[in-house]
C-alpha cells in the first residue's frame, strides 16, 4: 500500500511488478453488447453512450495494432513509459467467439512493449471455454478481467437497465477465480435510488468476494443517454462533490488492504458531460479524496472486518 495515498493504488502495484511505469492503452475492438444489440435490450444502460464507454476508433477504421501504436506515442511522451497493457474497454470484450477473441488478444499482445492486458466485459458474457482461453495468456502476461457490476443491489441494476443480476456477477467471479486471472469489479456511486447505506453495502460485499481489484466511478450525465433525459426532467440529481468524496473514503475504508484500487473517480470527456460539472475536474476530486483520508487519519482496510 502506498502510505502517501493511503490505499493500494494501481500504478504502485504495476511498478512493484515490473520495476517501472506501465501504461494502459485503451483499445476498441469493434464488439457489441447484448444490452444494445437486442439480445437483452436495445436501450443499453441508462448512462452509456453510443461509444460504449470507449473511443469509437474501430468505427473510424483503426485496427488494434494502429490504436496501440497511436496510444504509445502519447504514453511515451507524457509518462516516458516503455511497457504497456492493452485495455479492451469499449462495450463487451468477451461478447464474441473464442476464435475471434484470440485474434483480438494476439494482435494486441504482439505489439512491442506489451506486458499484459485488461479485458472489460459483463458478468453474463463469460463461460468456461472463454475463461480457459483468457487463462492461457497468464503464463506470459499479466491479465485482468474487469467485470461491470456497478451495484450489488438487484433493484438498482433493474433501474439502470443493466440486464444482469448480482448473482450473475457472483457466478462469473466464482468461475474465474483460481485460473491466474486477476478480477476487477467496476462499481458506480450515486446511482438512482441508492443511499449511503446501500453504497457501503456494495463495498462490504465486494470486500468479501474473490475480486482482486475495484474501479470506483461517479455516475455523471453524458449527452444523449437515457440518464440525460432523466436529468433534464429532474428525475435524477447527481451527487455533490463533497458527498462523493466522503463516500469514496467510506468505500476505501471498508475494502481489505490487499485489494487493488484501480480508479477512484471517473474522467469524462468534457464535450460530452452534462452534469455534474465538477466531474470534469478529475485532479481536484482526486486530491480531495486524499486530503479527506489524511484529515480522517484513515486508510484502506481500517473498517474491514473480514468474513
Amino acid at each position: 500500500m502506498d502510505k502517501k495515498k493511503r490505499y493500494s493504488d494501481y500504478n504502485t502495484y504495476l511498478r512493484q511488478l515490473f520495476g517501472q511505469r506501465v501504461q494502459k492503452i485503451s483499445v476498441d475492438a469493434g464488439l457489441s453488447c447484448p444490452n444494445r444489440d437486442g439480445l437483452l435490450s436495445k436501450k443499453g444502460c441508462i448512462y452509456c453512450n453510443t461509444k460504449g464507454s470507449g473511443s469509437g476508433l474501430f468505427a473510424k477504421g483503426l485496427s488494434i495494432r494502429q490504436q496501440i501504436k497511436a496510444g504509445k506515442i502519447g504514453a511515451i511522451k507524457k509518462y516516458k513509459a516503455n511497457k504497456f497493457l492493452a485495455y479492451f474497454q469499449s462495450y463487451t470484450n468477451t461478447y464474441t467467439s473464442c476464435e475471434h477473441m484470440k485474434l483480438l488478444y494476439d494482435e494486441a499482445l504482439a505489439c512491442e512493449g506489451m506486458v499484459g492486458m485488461a479485458i472489460g466485459t459483463r458478468p453474463d458474457c463469460i463461460d468456461e471455454k472463454k475463461l480457459e482461453l483468457i487463462a492461457s495468456y497468464t503464463k506470459d502476461y499479466l491479465v485482468w478481467l474487469e467485470y461491470g457490476l456497478q451495484s450489488v443491489h438487484d433493484e438498482t441494476l433493474m433501474i439502470i437497465n443493466r440486464g444482469h443480476t448480482f448473482k450473475d456477477f457472483s457466478t462469473a467471479v466464482e468461475l474465474t477465480k483460481g485460473r491466474g486471472i486477476n478480477i476487477c469489479a467496476h462499481v458506480i456511486l450515486g446511482l438512482p435510488g441508492e443511499d449511503k447505506k446501500m453504497m457501503r453495502e456494495t463495498a462490504k460485499v465486494l470486500a468479501d468476494s474473490p475480486a482482486n481489484g475495484v474501479k470506483i466511478h461517479l455516475l455523471y450525465v453524458i449527452k444523449g443517454t437515457k440518464l440525460d433525459k432523466m436529468w433534464k426532467k429532474g428525475e435524477y440529481i447527481p451527487m455533490e462533490q463533497a458527498a462523493y468524496v466522503d463516500m469514496v473514503c467510506d468505500f476505501i475504508e471498508l475494502l481489505p488492504k490487499q485489494m487493488i484500487i484501480q480508479r477512484i473517480t471517473g474522467d469524462p470527456h468534457l464535450d460530452e458531460l452534462r452534469a455534474p460539472q465538477w466531474a470534469g475536474r478529475y485532479r481536484e476530486t482526486f486530491n480531495m479524496i486524499q486530503q479527506t483520508l489524511e484529515k480522517r487519519d484513515s486508510f484502506q482496510g481500517i473498517k474491514y472486518k473480514g468474513k
